[in-house]
């Protein structure tokens, strides 16, 4: 299924989680009221067979799974989840932006056609970000070259919690201009952060908000809590 055709939490929001195998999987999404996205990170993988059984494992439980980089959003890892991606078909891949392009292509050639996202990193600076290269560029250029390129979701890590809710907002608002559908948080949001992040996304005309939260919610490696997921709506629906 695509990953805009899924139901979200009051039409917007869907959670990424990491999830050890069908189990899990099955148990996260129960947790989430069906909310969740259930993924695996290439980086926890050192061969390309066991990641690709993890995913289709995955999918026996989930109506989408997604396929991260790992390692902080490595850089090197993209060719891995292009990989994984080409064998195991997840409805949700990330990409360091200067790569979202080519594998959106190569995988579209294969007729293989998952959300991909464009990663980024803050700068601290409302209006800029910075690529993996190290590079900074205008926030609004970067953006122009996104909907440009067809990539229609911007992955914006790390984010450190909250510290960088204001650039994450402008970022969300001027993607959501462009026609870019989603944006993803990540990197160090625990679950307190998760609802004052989204009433702040929420009121950008963003399609879809779907936070990354991996280790506040794990309880092993690439397994997370299905009670510290059900505790993150918890949280949501207090608010």
């Amino acid at each position: 299924m695509n990953l805009f055709e899924l139901e979200r939490f009051e039409e917007r929001l869907l959670v990424n989680v990491l999830a050890e195998d069908e189990k899990n999987a099955a148990a996260v999404l129960e947790a989430g009221d069906g909310y969740v996205v259930p993924g695996i990170a290439a980086a926890d993988f050192p061969e390309i067979d066991g990641a690709v059984e993890r995913v289709l494992s995955l999918k026996k439980a989930a109506p989408a799974v997604s396929v991260g980089l790992g390692g902080g959003g490595s850089f090197r890892e993209w060719e891995r989840v292009l990989k994984i991606a080409e064998r195991a078909r997840p409805e949700h891949i990330n990409q360091p932006f200067e790569k979202a392009p080519f594998v959106q292509g190569y995988l579209a050639a294969e007729g293989i056609h998952p959300v991909i996202n464009a990663l980024v990193s803050p700068t601290g600076e409302i209006g800029k970000v910075r690529l993996a290269t190290g590079m900074e560029m205008e926030a609004e250029r970067f953006l122009d070259l996104t909907a440009a390129l067809g990539i229609v979701s911007v992955k914006v890590m790390p984010v450190n919690g909250l510290a960088h809710l204001e650039e994450l907002v402008f970022i969300a608002e001027a993607a959501a201009k462009r026609g870019i559908r989603g944006i993803e948080p990540a990197g160090g949001i625990k679950s307190e952060h998760l609802p004052v992040l989204y009433q702040a996304l929420k009121k950008t005309k963003i399609e879809l908000i779907m936070p990354h939260i991996f280790g506040d919610v794990l309880a092993g490696k690439g397994r997370s809590d299905p009670a510290k997921v059900e505790n993150l709506f918890r949280l949501l629906k207090r608010r």
